[in-house]
């Protein structure tokens, strides 16, 4: 049974970013005055550039590479069509970037750009067929299979996703999904001097939240990553493992985060009389959604993401971010045009649009796991193997027969019902 990548998912929306990156800041568009020999199909050499622009090029599509290279090779295609797209597909993408950025005055096309770019989507490409070569496809197929229901691609998309949300800076900690906030300041600035102008909010409504409500958001930001990879994840103790690693992944990459963006000295700065309590509720929740059914799972993660975005639309954003952010030389990859902050935004939205897909959903067949020996299904009119041991009568096993679990009444689905 053909089972869908979340490489996929992964290759697709790093290229958006990629683009995002490439493009912004996106207006105003403008025909060029004057253009290089030989035009459009040529790119100009730098005249200056730094460390920071080479290794970022390279970095940048060493993923993209990566993750190309596996969604072909996942998605049952050949090696060739593999490799055509890592290899020629994505320096492709790098040359119309740049070309683009022609007609962006705060943009520069560079030729060096370019270059790096196909270097590191041919590394990430040259990595993938290494870790193919080393059996490490295989590997994955079988710790994906013991772990993980079918059709779950799309949730482990979205919690590969979620640590680089974490990498900017939130107004709380593990706290996602700050989006409204920032749609009403682009509604001010797009309906101003227009009849239909908004207020401006006043300066006291941006006081920070309560300590007791700060607890309840980080708790909803520990618990609602949990819930989306319970909803995925086969019954068992291994829901623990997966609990405790996702709560490990989250403390760490928010420390990593302060570490790039306030330096080495706050690294633990966050963790404070509030934090801590809103930690270990959500922790002790999330083990206890561990004994639930995966259709439960979603259904409350429905619940806990939903109260995330409301809590986080009221918490105030830090005025000196930006100001940091611009001080610390690692901010400016975490800051490279706000791609992590938009991940951030938008990363609860798509969690609850993906459980409450899920949690729609019909019952649909699905292999066993890994190791497990499917039931076979009794020929019509044959007794099974236990009947004919017992000694049993054609015609009783024939009443009998419909009551039998085939495999084909035993689904598996990305949440239960």
């Amino acid at each position: 049974m053909h089972r869908r990548s979340s490489a996929t998912w992964l290759a697709l929306c790093y290229a958006v970013l990629v683009v995002y990156a490439s493009l912004y800041p996106f207006w105003p568009w403008r025909m060029p005055p004057s253009l290089p020999w030989p035009g459009f199909v040529g790119l100009p050499w730098p005249r200056y550039w730094g460390k920071f622009d080479i290794w970022i090029n390279v970095v940048g599509y060493w993923p993209l590479g990566l993750l190309c290279f596996s969604a072909v090779i996942r998605g049952s295609g050949s090696l060739v069509r593999a490799l055509l797209l890592t290899v020629v597909g994505l320096p492709l993408l790098s040359f119309s970037m740049e070309t683009l950025q022609y007609f962006l005055p705060g943009r520069v096309p560079s030729l060096a750009d370019f270059l790096l770019n196909s270097a590191g989507a041919w590394l990430g490409g040259l990595c993938a067929w290494a870790v193919l070569g080393l059996g490490g496809l295989a590997r994955w197929n079988g710790w994906r299979e013991r772990w993980f229901v079918p059709h779950s691609a799309g949730a482990l998309a979205l919690l590969a996703m979620w640590p680089v949300g974490l990498l900017y800076p939130a107004p709380l900690p593990l706290g996602l999904g700050q989006l409204f906030p920032r749609l009403r300041e682009w509604a001010e600035l797009l309906l101003e001097n227009t009849p239909w102008e908004l207020v401006p909010k006043e300066l006291t409504d941006d006081l920070p939240l309560p300590p007791g409500l700060e607890a309840i958001a980080i708790a909803m930001g520990v618990l609602a990553p949990c819930l989306l990879a319970l909803s995925v994840a086969r019954p068992g103790k291994r829901r623990a493992l997966l609990v405790l690693g996702a709560i490990a992944l989250g403390v760490t990459t928010t420390a990593w985060s302060t570490v790039l963006n306030f330096g080495p000295d706050h690294a633990w700065a966050w963790l404070t009389s509030t934090t801590e309590p809103g930690l270990i509720i959500g922790g002790v929740l999330a083990l206890l959604a561990a004994f639930m059914s995966r259709r439960a799972n979603a259904a409350w993660g429905l619940v806990v993401l939903t109260a995330l975005i409301a809590l986080m639309a009221e918490a105030p954003s830090d005025p000196y971010l930006l100001e940091s952010l611009q001080f610390w030389e690692q901010g400016r990859f975490v800051n490279l045009y706000g791609l992590a902050q938009w991940v951030g935004w938008l990363w609860p939205f798509a969690a609850l649009a993906w459980l409450l897909y899920g949690v729609t959903q019909s019952d649909r067949p699905g292999p066993p796991p890994a190791g497990e020996r499917p039931v076979e299904a009794p020929s019509a009119g044959e007794p099974s193997a236990g009947e004919r041991s017992a000694g049993r009568s054609e015609g009783q096993a024939v009443r009998d027969g419909p009551h039998e679990q085939s495999l084909g009444e035993n689904p598996e689905t990305t949440i239960d019902r």
